[in-house]
């Protein structure tokens, strides 16, 4: 049987999108049948994948990692979510809508290809260690819905080529960690770095930029900051309130059928 599907990226960070809307269509989506959509040889390559579901009124952010792994959010998958939804009509460039996720309700707005979501209020958790061979960094524990190990570092190539996941204290992380190493660029700016927990090293990763941003101006006060990713540039503001929004470009670049 062969079932649609799209392909898209925010900031390089790519996704297969499942568009059914029907969750019964594709059941629970087994890790076996995600690993073989995001295989880059064998099936249609990404870092996740998204499933469009409605609920009622409601839409539902299905996500998983490429690994099948299930995932509380993805602030780029969501982006490509929120643009897909505008492009086929069924919500309105604009104006603000809900897509709930697992971390919760997210409220998204579209305008062109940038996308704005309120991430929420993050919490900053204290620190842990993260180590990569024989090197060892402090890292700044952030939750922005899933964790995150931030570590500043002097230079990107400091971790290496991040071809496993870095070491992490699995009291503090028992279900693993999305580690981050970041230097700063000047003022609200900052460069980085990812290994995200399920997907490897990728090129960027939208909860990850919120992190660093968090632990690069800490605070509770009104802030921006510029995050280069090695796939492109998102911005994270900080409002009064505390809450962060992440703005940044998504792109759907592919749709067809699949028989996976």
């Amino acid at each position: 049987m062969s079932y649609p599907f799209l392909k898209g990226h925010g900031t390089r960070n790519d996704f297969v999108l499942l568009p059914d809307h029907d969750e019964s269509v594709h059941g629970d989506l087994d890790a076996e049948r995600v690993r073989a959509l995001c295989d880059r040889r064998g099936g249609i390559g990404g870092d996740g994948v998204l499933r469009v579901v409605r609920r009622g009124e409601r839409w539902f952010m299905d996500y998983r990692n490429a690994d099948g792994s299930v995932a509380e959010m993805c602030g780029n998958g969501i982006r490509v979510f929120a643009l897909h939804l505008v492009q086929e009509g069924l919500e309105e460039a604009g104006a603000p809508f809900d897509v709930d996720t697992r971390d919760g309700t997210k409220v998204v707005t579209v305008v062109g290809d940038e996308v704005t979501v309120d991430m929420g209020v993050p919490r900053v958790l204290g620190e842990s260690t993260v180590g990569v061979g024989e090197r060892s960094w402090t890292a700044t524990h952030v939750d922005v819905g899933n964790p995150h190990a931030v570590a500043f570092v002097d230079d990107l190539a400091e971790a290496g080529p991040l071809l496993e996941p870095p070491t992490h204290d699995t009291a503090v992380y028992p279900d693993g960690v999305n580690v981050e190493f970041v230097v700063r660029r000047g003022e609200g700016h900052v460069a980085m770095r990812v290994h995200e927990r399920g997907s490897g090293e990728t090129m960027a990763c939208g909860t990850v930029a919120c992190a660093v941003a968090v632990a690069a101006v800490p605070g509770d006060g009104a802030m921006t900051c510029r995050v280069d990713q090695p796939g492109g540039t998102v911005v994270i503001e900080r409002t009064a309130q505390g809450r962060v929004l992440m703005t940044g470009p998504a792109l759907i670049v592919a749709r067809g059928t699949t028989d996976l």
